[in-house]
């Protein structure tokens, strides 16, 4: 067994973890059952210890029985909490890449028929890589950010398919009140590891030098700076 470091206090490994959000040290936040929960104190990300994430069958079975059906009327409802403020931004006929689009992608849908050309890619429904090696005018993620198990890895790379002016469109529960945590239905999805604040995108445009815009609860607006521009 290794010595603890001296500057370590006792039993800081089941205390603390690194944020997989922001890489700051985060804190033990709460165990209910078998989960244990760590907060980030910089980026206010509530996340479930790594350890204990589901394993990729068992996350991809509980993603079969999601009901995304493209044609559904209060599925697209929905979703326009996201399009709608996007689409105000957008220039005609802009290129976009639906990341995370699962088995039936409405957004996509409901984006091209406003005029716009899109993209697909899902690691388990749509696992095309050609779709991740150009840029975009602007890049969705609508209710997939709560399942990143490498948050900052995948932030990386959306942030990396958006051209300079884009646009990266989020949209996923906001976590606002700690003490309702523990009941609270988003987090009893066996899939969802990370939650996030409204603080914790603003946190990440400041540290990526990106504009952010919350235009309604749940959804998020992030600008790539245009080119020249200070990064």
């Amino acid at each position: 067994m290794t010595a603890a470091s001296p500057d370590m206090p006792p039993m800081a490994s089941a205390a603390f973890r690194a944020c997989p959000v922001c890489a700051a040290r985060a804190e033990h936040f709460l165990s209910i059952e078998e989960s244990d929960y760590f907060r980030c104190p910089a980026c206010e990300a509530r996340f479930l210890d790594p350890a204990q994430h589901p394993a990729r069958e068992a996350e991809y079975a509980h993603y079969l029985h999601h009901e995304n059906d493209a044609g559904d009327h209060r599925y697209r409802r929905f979703l326009s909490k996201l399009a709608n403020p996007l689409l105000d931004r957008l220039q005609p006929r802009s290129t976009g890449l639906d990341y995370g689009c699962g088995p039936g992608p409405a957004l996509a849908a409901m984006l091209r028929e406003a005029g716009h050309e899109m993209a697909l890619y899902d690691q388990f429904f749509a696992p095309d890589p050609t779709a991740l090696g150009g840029l975009y005018d602007f890049v969705t993620c609508t209710e997939v950010v709560e399942h990143f198990h490498d948050p900052a890895g995948e932030f990386d790379l959306l942030r990396g398919l958006v051209r300079p002016g884009g646009w990266l469109a989020l949209m996923t529960c906001f976590q606002t009140e700690d003490a309702r945590f523990a009941g609270w239905h988003y987090r009893k999805d066996p899939t969802h590891v990370v939650f996030y604040r409204e603080a914790t995108f603003r946190h990440l445009a400041a540290a990526w030098g990106w504009s952010c815009v919350v235009p309604v609860k749940d959804v998020v607006l992030m600008q790539r700076p245009d080119a020249g521009a200070t990064p």
